[in-house]
């Protein structure tokens, strides 16, 4: 249960309410990166509130930024933003501590904003682990994703309904999800998901056929098409024919998108970790792995 922070209403022999107000989580981190005698260096970090950044020693990799969010899990009425930018020739991952949870929320909608930009010439991975909704959440996220010239960016965004392995079911949750990118001010992706008031939507076989996890990849840069028949081939190794996990992917104006759904998150997680080392050609940060 959140602090209380104070009470509405009058007070004694007022005749008002003595309903406790619940503390709300608010946080803000930024961080960018800049090109210094040839390497990805840190070039700014900004934090306050439940959001943090850490930037641990990486000696075998890209430059990395661990995003955290210290209260613990999002609520109705908590807003998180997150901030990442790539200066020109630069290469980054940002990717999260531990999945994130949006819990049960008591009256509002949790707010999470994502803006990313890369310049010309620069990578950015946008890799976080797991979102996971617990019944009768309440959570609306936005990503928005600036890119100039021939910037690169790669991301991944996993949710999964209730933990299966502690016997949780959701039946009742209200999701929004919103993606823009926009590359030298041009839109060039958007993709809007709304789940709610209940889930009986995911039920269907045109959307997750009762699946309780599910993701979305997209590669978007000059060459983001070429990497197709790779993907397709890996997409086939890890969605045997009746298997929980299933997917598709396809190409088209310089972006690279992929889906996957599954009956249990071990099942998704374990696909995407062979699919993200397969397209991206390279081992994902440990941090996936612990």
């Amino acid at each position: 249960m959140r602090a209380e922070t104070g009470i509405e209403g009058g007070g004694a022999g007022s005749g008002g309410s003595t309903r406790p107000v619940m503390q709300r989580a608010r946080g803000t981190a930024r961080v960018s990166f800049a090109q210094r005698d040839g390497k990805t260096c840190l070039d700014g970090l900004y934090q306050s509130g439940s959001a943090k950044i850490r930037l641990p020693k990486v000696y075998d990799g890209l430059p990395l930024a661990v995003l955290l969010n210290t209260s613990g899990g999002i609520t109705g009425g908590d807003r998180l933003n997150y901030t990442g930018h790539l200066a020109a020739g630069t290469r980054a991952i940002l990717t999260s501590q531990t999945a994130e949870r949006a819990y049960r929320s008591s009256g509002g909608t949790g707010e999470v904003l994502n803006s990313l930009s890369a310049e010309d010439g620069a990578h950015l991975e946008w890799l976080p682990q797991e979102l996971i909704l617990f019944e009768a959440s309440a959570l609306s996220r936005k990503m928005d994703v600036r890119l100039e010239g021939s910037a690169r960016f790669t991301g991944l965004e996993m949710v999964v309904l209730g933990r299966k392995a502690m016997g949780e079911s959701v039946k009742t949750l209200s999701f929004r999800d919103q993606w823009r990118i926009w590359r030298n001010g041009r839109l060039t992706f958007a993709d809007n998901l709304a789940i709610g008031p209940d889930t009986q939507m995911l039920e269907g076989p045109a959307t997750a056929a009762g699946g309780c996890a599910f993701a979305t990849f997209i590669d978007s840069g000059p060459d983001a098409e070429s990497g197709l028949a790779r993907a397709r081939r890996c997409l086939e190794e890890i969605t045997p024919e009746g298997g929980p996990l299933r997917g598709g992917v396809s190409a088209w104006n310089g972006q690279l998108v992929a889906r996957f759904v599954s009956a249990d998150s071990r099942s998704l997680r374990d696909g995407l970790i062979t699919f993200l080392e397969t397209c991206r050609q390279a081992p994902l940060p440990r941090l996936w792995s612990c």
